[in-house]
């Protein structure tokens, strides 16, 4: 395969995209077919037993208007539902998690600008605020790799460890870390405190939020009448955690991104040409693992023996 020719490496690397997409599709419609089906006759049947009940004090259609206006106010987040909790939709704390779904890409979905105003706002303020965003994370980056990297130098050296597996290592403990960390410990204290959430479905909301998916369809203390003191406490402690979360997670893809394992899958698909220091030298050439833990005077040879 290394014959190939630039172009058709792109062309393999398309090919090999778009049947990950058809078997993801494939593999979602079997799974979720059934049961959205099986859903979606329940409803029919409860709304028959509904008009056969009520149907003559309520129309059919009266009742198709009211529940369409329902299902549209609820997409933008607003709902008559409840002890009022959830009622005010657009106070600061909410307001807050909303500029950080937009900010961080996560895009929840548990609300939307109804406004003309407030649609062009959203266009103007995440054209702003997304390179913003990236440049606070490239300056965190830098400053806090090269300290986790300085655990991963130190056994590096005494372990005597060759720069791929001491690489490798520090990915994979700084993956673990964040596994650990940000996914399954936040996912016990939701499914803790959450009654009617899974251990699976806990997890799942904490990576699909640290991920950036966001899909919207499970947010903590949604629809629980809770009281909104307590409402607005939890959208603050999830506002932190999407922040601080986020961070860990692109700092551990970054991390991976610098394996030199990863640099040889991307030169294969690059284009041909003689192979750069860069391209070699992984986490260890940028960061240099942290290497300055070693004394003045091993410093040298240690590094000589590296080479």
């Amino acid at each position: 395969m290394g014959l190939l020719r630039p172009c058709a490496r792109y062309g393999l690397l398309m090919v090999l995209y778009l049947l990950a997409l058809g078997l993801g599709a494939a593999v979602l419609r079997a799974l979720e077919g059934p049961p959205a089906l099986q859903l979606q006759n329940k409803l029919k049947a409860e709304l028959v037993a509904f008009q056969g009940e009520y149907g003559a004090c309520l129309p059919t259609r009266a009742l198709e208007e009211l529940l369409g206006t329902a299902l549209a106010a609820h997409a933008h987040g607003v709902s008559i539902l409840g002890n009022g909790s959830e009622a005010g939709t657009w106070d600061l704390p909410s307001a807050l998690l909303f500029t950080a779904s937009i900010l961080t890409t996560t895009g929840f979905g548990h609300m939307a600008p109804l406004s003309a105003s407030g649609k062009a706002f959203c266009v103007v303020y995440a054209a702003l605020g997304l390179p913003a965003s990236l440049v606070l994370v490239a300056t965190l980056r830098h400053c806090l790799l090269p300290l986790l990297s300085r655990p991963v130098g130190w056994v590096a050296v005494h372990l005597q460890l060759a720069p791929a597996r001491a690489a490798l290592l520090q990915a994979a403990g700084l993956g673990l870390l964040v596994a650990g960390t940000f996914v399954l410990l936040p996912a016990l204290v939701l499914w803790g405190l959450q009654g009617d959430c899974s251990l699976l479905e806990a997890i799942y909301f904490c990576f699909g939020s640290l991920s950036t998916i966001g899909l919207g369809d499970l947010l903590p203390g949604r629809g629980h009448d809770l009281n909104p003191v307590l409402y607005h406490l939890g959208q603050i402690a999830l506002l932190g955690y999407l922040l601080l979360g986020l961070l860990a997670m692109l700092l551990a893809v970054e991390t991976f991104s610098e394996l030199p394992q990863v640099h040889a899958m991307v030169n294969f698909f690059g284009p041909s040409g003689p192979v750069t220091g860069e391209d070699q030298g992984g986490i260890l050439g940028q960061d240099e693992l942290a290497l300055s833990t070693l004394p003045p005077s091993t410093t040298a040879p240690e590094q000589a023996s590296a080479c």
